[in-house]
């Protein structure tokens, strides 16, 4: 994205680089650009306009507390904002993107100071936050503290008291049940019900 005359534009490699990973027409990447910037005229979107966007797409989930985890996950390059770019790179990653992508990106989720590794306190921090959506999906849930704490086992392979990204894929991609089970909480949050 750049910018012309103080207004944002989007440049032609971007709706090249979109069209190409989307599968979507060039067309189709400025008509969704257009819409964007009717929406946010700076080109950036607020965490309390993500806010809004998240309880529009989600009326009947118990998301309120994971908007600024899934927020982390779109603001990729860590400046407060979500622009037009960030914005559609996760949406096709999450729609269309290989499982090693998906938790890439679900990954930064979990990773709440973006340092490239999950501590125990953010597991337990983010089985927190996400309490209320797997309480309501399933009465029976084990307790949050033996969620985190069973989770952070199966991931941290080396047990250094971090989790790197190659820990968590390994994890979610392999039979680690609670590993999986957070995982899949947090891809059911940007994929709607059927």
């Amino acid at each position: 994205m750049g910018s012309k005359n103080g207004k944002p534009v989007i440049r032609d490699e971007d709706i090249e680089a979109l069209s190409k990973s989307s599968g979507m027409e060039k067309e189709g990447v400025k008509k969704a650009f257009d819409n964007f910037i009717a929406e946010h005229p700076n080109g950036k979107m607020k965490p309390k306009d993500f806010k809004a966007m998240m309880s529009q797409a989600l009326p009947k989930k118990d998301a309120g507390k994971m908007e600024k985890h899934v927020f982390r996950v779109y603001d990729s390059n860590n400046d407060g904002y979500i622009d037009f770019v960030e914005f559609m790179v996760i949406f096709y990653v999450m729609a269309d993107g290989t499982p090693e992508e998906v938790l890439g990106k679900i990954f930064r989720v979990f990773d709440v100071n973006s340092d490239g590794s999950i501590t125990n306190k953010e597991m337990k921090r983010l089985v927190k936050d996400m309490y209320g959506l797997l309480k309501t999906e399933d009465p029976d849930v084990a307790a949050k503290d033996m969620i985190a704490k069973s989770a952070f086992a199966e991931m941290d392979k080396d047990e250094d008291g971090k989790v790197s990204l190659e820990e968590f894929k390994s994890a979610c991609l392999g039979r680690e049940e609670f590993s999986k089970m957070l995982a899949v909480k947090v891809i059911d949050i940007f994929v709607e019900d059927e």
